[in-house]
């Protein structure tokens, strides 16, 4: 697949780099170095073999965890990196810049131990999330269903207490992971109907009752498998309960927060290494006698794209220090900052695959698995059109 090579590609690098690091601390333009470091050299170049051939990278993602990407935001005592949301979204935007789809399933992965982390008792924290933060074992995230996706509040796969455990009945849709991660934080009713009825159970591979559907075939994403997750009489002891009884919704809803921020963040990086991409192109590509990058409507197209993408990570990076500072507005900045960045950075990429002419089609240049991968960024984590609801309900509420 085709990256870039020549010193004017590396000049506008520069440039760009420059401007994703503007006002960060030194520590935080050293975990983007080190992420960027390691998506140029462990992703990127198989990027392409992984969408291809559809592998999960296990391995790559050990090593991802080996420098603190396993848990980014977890606490240090069992195992994480206890970084900001801030320092989160400086990391993931940084390794999607190698590959968008497997940064993104490190993203829900993330959230997942975050959940655990904070929302699980001590016992549940110490024996979950150390062998999740260093990527031993693998987490997924099970809120969707067949009949509820954003209406995620009438699920329907229930969970009945008998004795000192639940009984899980159901099923879940679209679960990255499924099948051959190791642990499903799952949502599910054990009340009645409405939020309020939710609870959030951890389940482990392998307990009676858990089967996986078959592996789902997707435009793009496909460094990660996608597997419906069936439960019939699945039996989960009570000791796997996240919090209590009816807290589930506010859990997943909380989860769903930072994941807004981090689905934003790896679109801003499918972004920033499309225009790197379409900069190259330009400046080699010769038409009419001259190099396209000599045409003052792409030049001017260009610029555009540079300056949506600055101003998109300055949204997602301005809802990232609310969330972190808990503030009362951050769930409608966190929808804000998902909804621009994702149309936006999908658009960015989309206009330099146009600006590939014919080559942007063909799978041998990389700016065409950009925008597969960063297409669904749109609908997931809540829909494009829910984050919309959002923000008009905040905004209209007396």
């Amino acid at each position: 697949m085709i990256f870039p090579r020549n010193r004017e590609m590396v000049s506008a690098a520069e440039t760009l780099n420059c401007l994703s690091s503007t006002g960060l601390t030194e520590d935080q333009k050293e975990f983007q170095k080190v992420a960027l470091d390691f998506a140029a050299k462990e992703m990127a170049p198989y990027m392409a073999e992984w969408d291809e051939k559809e592998i999960f990278p296990v391995e790559t993602m050990r090593k991802a965890a080996q420098l603190g990407f396993g848990g980014i935001y977890v606490k240090p005592d069992v195992g994480g990196s206890g970084l900001s949301r801030l320092d989160t979204s400086i990391i993931f935007e940084a390794l999607s810049t190698g590959c968008a789809s497997t940064t993104a399933y490190m993203s829900i992965h993330n959230m997942c131990v975050w959940m655990i982390d904070t929302f699980g008792n001590e016992e549940q924290r110490h024996r979950f999330c150390p062998s999740l933060c260093s990527m031993e074992k693998l987490a997924s995230y099970c809120l969707t269903e067949p009949g509820s996706g954003s209406d995620a509040a009438s699920l329907l796969t229930s969970a009945q207490r008998k004795g000192d455990t639940y009984i899980l009945n159901g099923s879940k849709a679209f679960i990255s992971g499924g099948g051959d991660t190791d642990v499903y934080v799952v949502m599910c009713r054990t009340g009645g109907p409405g939020p309020k009825g939710i609870s959030c159970l951890v389940l482990e591979k392998g307990m009676p009752g858990l089967s996986f559907g078959k592996k789902e075939k997707k435009v793009g994403w496909n460094s990660q498998p996608t597997r419906a997750v069936i439960f019939e009489d699945c039996i989960v002891p009570v000791g796997n309960r996240l919090g209590a009884e009816g807290q589930g919704f506010s859990i997943a809803m909380q989860g769903l927060n930072g994941g807004r921020i981090n689905i934003a963040s790896c679109s801003l990086g499918a972004a920033h290494a499309s225009v790197l991409l379409a900069q190259e192109h330009l400046t080699v590509r010769k038409q009419f006698g001259e190099p396209l990058a000599n045409n003052q409507y792409l030049q001017f197209r260009l610029a555009e794209m540079a300056t949506r993408l600055v101003a998109a990570r300055l949204m997602v990076r301005n809802a990232a220090r609310a969330l972190q500072d808990s503030r009362e507005d951050a769930a409608v900045l966190c929808s804000m900052a998902k909804l621009f960045a994702t149309d936006e950075c999908f658009g960015i990429c989309n206009q330099a695959l146009q600006m590939h002419g014919g080559y942007g089609y063909l799978k041998d240049y990389a700016v065409q698995q950009f925008v597969r991968d960063i297409r669904v960024h749109q609908i997931l984590e809540g829909t494009n059109e829910v984050m919309r609801m959002i923000v008009a309900r905040n905004l209209l509420q007396g």
